[in-house]
C-alpha cells in the first residue's frame, strides 16, 4: 500500500512561503560589481512566481527567491507536488544486499528519502549506519544536483556528479567513469512513477548494466488551486512563471490560463531544465528562457534577462 510523504524532516508547508505576499529583498545591496548592478536596475521590481517546494534544509529563505531578489525581483513560491512513497519493502531488500549492485543512481530527493523510510520514518537504524551504509560507499553513488547529494550526505552516503546539471548531463558521466573501470552488477537506480528516458536510454546504449526500481509516485499538491488563486487574487498577474518539473507545468497550467485569463500570452515562463523546457515546448508553450544549469544564479539570471527584452 503506498506509504504517505513523510513527516517534518521532508514535509514543506501545504501553502505558499509568505502567501499571497512573497518574500520580499527591498533592503538587500546590489551586487558589489560587474554589469548585475546595472541589470538590475534595468529590471526593476517585478512580481515573479517560482511553482516548487521551499528548500528542505532549513527554514531561512529560499535562495532561488534570494538570487532573484539581486536582481530586484520580489519572487513567491508555491509548492506544487506531493509525493507517495511505494515498494519499499522491496528497495529495503535491495538495499541490504549492496554485494548485488554496482553502485546506486538518484536524480530527485525523494529516491534519497526512500532509502531513509524503507526502515520506518526519519533516519535508518544501526544496520544502515554501520556496514550497510559503507559497503554502499565502497561503490559509485551518483546523484544529480546540489539538492540531492546533500540529502544523500546527510544520509551518510559520499555521492559523486552533483555539479552535473540534469539527468542527461549525469548520464554522461557515469557513462565515463563505468567505461573506465565496468563491472558486471547493475546500478540500482531508485525513481518515480513517472520518469526521464534519457538517462536509462543513454546508460543502455552504453552497455552500462542497470536495475530501476520505482519508489515514490507524484500527485498534485492538497489545495494547489486555492493557493494559485490566492496568489492572483491578491498579487496579480506576475511577470514570470518558473516550472520546476514536467508534472509540476501538468498540474498548474489549467490553473495559471484560468487566473491569468488573456495576460497569460504576456507572461514570460522560464525552465528550470531541459527536460521541463521540452515539455513546455510540446504543451505548446513559448519557453522565455531556461536556466543553464538546476541553480538559484542561473535562473535568476535567466529570468532577468528574459524580462529585460
Amino acid at each position: 500500500m503506498p506509504l504517505p510523504s513523510p513527516g517534518p524532516l521532508f514535509e514543506t508547508p501545504p501553502v505558499p512561503v509568505n502567501p499571497g505576499r512573497g518574500w520580499r529583498w527591498g533592503s538587500l545591496s546590489p551586487p558589489a560589481a560587474g554589469s548585475r548592478g546595472a541589470d538590475r536596475a534595468a529590471v526593476g521590481t517585478m512580481k515573479v512566481l517560482l511553482l516548487k517546494d521551499p528548500k528542505e534544509e532549513d527554514p531561512g529563505p529560499d535562495p532561488y527567491v534570494a538570487e532573484l531578489g539581486l536582481w530586484g525581483l520580489e519572487a513567491t513560491l508555491i509548492p506544487v507536488l506531493s509525493f507517495e512513497f511505494l515498494s519499499l519493502h522491496s528497495f529495503r531488500e535491495k538495499l541490504s544486499h549492496p554485494e548485488d549492485y554496482g553502485g546506486l543512481i538518484f536524480t530527485s530527493p525523494r529516491a534519497v528519502e526512500a532509502v531513509g523510510l524503507c526502515w520506518g520514518r526519519g533516519r535508518p537504524p544501526a544496520e544502515w549506519e554501520g556496514s550497510l551504509k559503507d559497503q554502499w560507499n565502497a561503490k559509485p553513488v551518483y546523484a544529480v544536483g546540489q539538492a540531492t547529494a546533500s540529502l544523500a550526505g546527510r544520509m551518510g552516503l559520499a555521492p559523486q556528479g552533483q555539479h552535473c546539471g540534469n539527468a542527461e548531463k549525469l548520464a554522461e558521466f557515469i557513462c565515463s567513469r563505468e567505461a573506465a573501470a565496468p563491472t558486471p552488477a547493475p546500478l540500482l537506480f531508485p525513481c518515480g512513477a513517472v520518469k526521464g528516458e534519457a538517462l536509462p536510454a543513454m546508460l543502455r546504449d552504453k552497455g552500462v548494466p542497470m536495475e530501476s526500481i520505482t519508489v515514490y509516485r507524484k500527485a498534485p499538491r492538497p489545495g494547489l488551486r486555492e493557493s494559485l488563486r490566492g496568489y492572483f487574487s491578491t498579487q496579480g498577474v506576475p511577470a514570470s512563471i518558473t516550472f520546476f518539473s514536467p508534472s509540476g507545468l501538468t498540474y498548474t497550467l489549467e490553473h495559471l490560463r484560468e487566473l491569468s485569463g488573456d495576460a497569460f500570452r504576456q507572461i514570460k515562463l522560464a525552465a528550470i531544465g531541459p527536460t521541463t523546457a521540452r515539455a513546455m515546448a510540446a504543451a505548446g508553450l513559448p519557453v522565455s528562457c531556461s536556466a543553464r544549469g538546476p541553480t538559484p544564479r542561473d535562473l535568476a539570471d535567466a529570468i532577468g534577462e528574459a524580462l529585460r527584452t
